[in-house]
């Protein structure tokens, strides 16, 4: 016997055919349009394929008592998935869907740190501001990728003669210790005011000044994963430069 499909039933299988392939977040809702879960995905239509067929030795249990209640799925379009996962982020707190887990209680919150100490720059993430470190915050779930963002591409920044693969261990897996230092020389005051203007000024002096850094780099593999991180960057200083124009 094939195993049962109960959202093909409810929805119709064209819904899921033609889903949209883009960054998103999805809304499930029961008949009486409450709603039981709400996920997030950098492609919805593939994401939506995982709940089609309710096996119940792949599916876990939650999830099957979940697609036998939903009656209709509802989206909501993001530029792309770090926004989807922030979208996400506020909808679980604000909603707090039967059938989530993580993310329907507020988490602490962090605070991203830095300070310019001889000839290094020292970048940390904590729950509160610390004396003697320039601080920004408070931030929900960006403040560990953005810690690992910034380490990567000043790290990269100050050792121009070192590829990315030999970033310190760990590092290219987002193991990064909370608290770390990067060796900048006379660079470390210079690069302590770019994350300070970045965080408080109207413009953005520090993507600018780590691309000028990665002009020599031209590797295909060097290329790719250095703009993936700055393009990470450069979405944060997107909202924080419409924060700045809203004010």
């Amino acid at each position: 016997m094939p195993d049962p499909r109960p959202l093909d039933e409810r929805v119709g299988a064209a819904f899921f055919r033609d889903a949209p392939p883009q960054p998103g977040v999805y809304l499930m809702r029961d008949a009486a349009d409450q709603v039981l879960y709400v996920g997030k995905a950098k492609n919805l239509r593939q994401r939506l394929q995982c709940y089609r067929v309710a096996n119940p030795d792949r599916m876990p249990r939650r999830h099957l008592r979940m697609v036998r209640e939903v009656a209709r799925i509802e989206f909501q379009f993001c530029a792309n998935e770090s926004a989807a996962l922030e979208r996400e982020s506020e909808l679980l707190r604000s909603l707090r869907p039967r059938f989530n887990r993580a993310g329907v209680w507020p988490g602490k919150t962090k605070v991203f740190l830095w300070r310019a100490l001889d000839q290094h720059l020292e970048l940390a993430v904590a729950e509160t501001s610390q004396p003697g470190w320039q601080s920004h915050g408070p931030l929900g779930h960006s403040a560990h990728p953005l810690h690992q963002t910034i380490s990567r591409l000043v790290w990269l920044a100050m050792n121009p003669l070192r590829a990315f693969a030999e970033l310190p261990s760990g590092w290219i897996k987002g193991k990064l210790a909370p608290q770390l230092i990067v060796h900048c020389g006379n660079s470390a005051g210079e690069m302590a005011h770019a994350l300070a203007a970045f965080f408080c000024a109207p413009t953005d002096p520090l993507v600018p000044r780590l691309e000028a850094e990665f002009v020599r780099r031209t590797h295909p593999f060097e290329r790719a994963m250095i703009d993936r991180n700055l393009e990470v960057l450069k979405e944060f200083s997107a909202r924080l430069r419409a924060k700045f124009a809203a004010n």
